[in-house]
């Protein structure tokens, strides 16, 4: 997929555990990992604004796009 999720480098950045990023965003670890592992088809804004605020970053520093070099 073109959009890679770089919510590992904002977690280690900040010293906090996917557990903690969980609680403090109001979803599951499961929603968590799939998000973070790059499974998710989609994030709501909602979601994506409370990642933000608890990490203490911009949506960019989250989510980037890459060009998929088979499609081209």
């Amino acid at each position: 997929m073109p959009i890679a999720v770089d919510i590992d480098v904002m977690l280690a950045k900040r010293k906090m555990s996917v557990g903690e990023l969980a609680e403090r965003v109001g979803i599951t670890p499961a929603n968590l990992a799939v998000l973070k592992n790059g499974r998710a088809k989609a994030v709501r804004f909602a979601t994506l604004a409370a990642l933000c605020d608890v990490l203490e970053c911009q949506p960019g520093d989250l989510l980037r796009w890459e060009v998929d070099e088979a499609v081209t």
